[in-house]
């Protein structure tokens, strides 16, 4: 698998992350930041995509997800620190 393979399907995985968080009851400024996110990194989706469009993405997520700090659902909360989490490895692969 190529790297630019892999780095796509990380920004898959960190879109799935973001877009399950949506179909569970999340407070309402939580989901607007998380909502806002998945837009932002859906952007980012793709093989074709430039590394320095995910790049510039990626950070956006950061910052978004940066100011989620609870969402009232166990479920959600996990799906946030694992999408932090992806973050973090694609940025270290950027």
């Amino acid at each position: 698998m190529k790297d630019s393979d892999d780095l796509s399907s990380l920004v898959a995985d960190l879109h799935a992350h973001l877009e399950a968080t949506a179909e569970l009851p999340v407070e309402t400024r939580a989901s607007q930041w998380l909502g806002e996110a998945e837009a932002v990194c859906e952007d980012a989706l793709g093989p074709e995509t430039p590394e320095s469009v995910v790049e510039k993405r990626v950070e956006q997520v950061r910052m978004l997800l940066s100011n989620v700090e609870e969402t009232g659902s166990d479920a959600a909360d996990e799906h946030v620190a694992a999408a932090l989490e992806l973050v973090e490895e694609i940025e270290s692969r950027l």
